[in-house]
């Protein structure tokens, strides 16, 4: 009985220490967010807002437009814990037809970089 409660806790001790450090770091409200039909040449912003849930300071390092139709602006100062910060992505709409941009997010707090999409179309 001993052996096989032992069996047991070496089978399931992983499996729960897996669920507390698969927590994320950085909680975004959206990946995701859809803008629906914009007008041509007239630039679309977009927030993505996110809460950071460790205890540290996070700062991110880097964001990336997947284009150069694509500009950012980010949190620059470092978030507390419990704390908000943004990214904003400006899209320059320049181009008549649906759309799919990418923003990569590097932070100090997550080793894999958070991609967040925006989509729409422009008409």
């Amino acid at each position: 009985m001993k052996k096989l409660f032992k069996i047991l806790v070496l089978i399931v001790l992983p499996f729960f220490a897996m669920s507390f450090l698969s927590k994320d770091l950085i909680a975004w409200n959206k990946d995701t967010i859809d803008v629906g039909v914009i007008p041509q040449n007239q630039p679309k912003t977009v927030e993505f807002v996110f809460k950071n849930q460790s205890n540290k300071e996070v700062l991110i390092t880097n964001v990336q437009g997947s284009c150069g139709c694509t500009s950012t602006d980010y949190t620059k100062t470092a978030i507390p814990a419990g704390g908000n910060g943004y990214v904003k992505a400006i899209y320059n709409a320049a181009a008549k037809g649906q759309f799919t941009k990418t923003v990569t997010v590097t932070t100090n707090a997550e080793t894999t970089p958070k991609v967040l999409t925006l989509k729409g179309e422009v008409n």
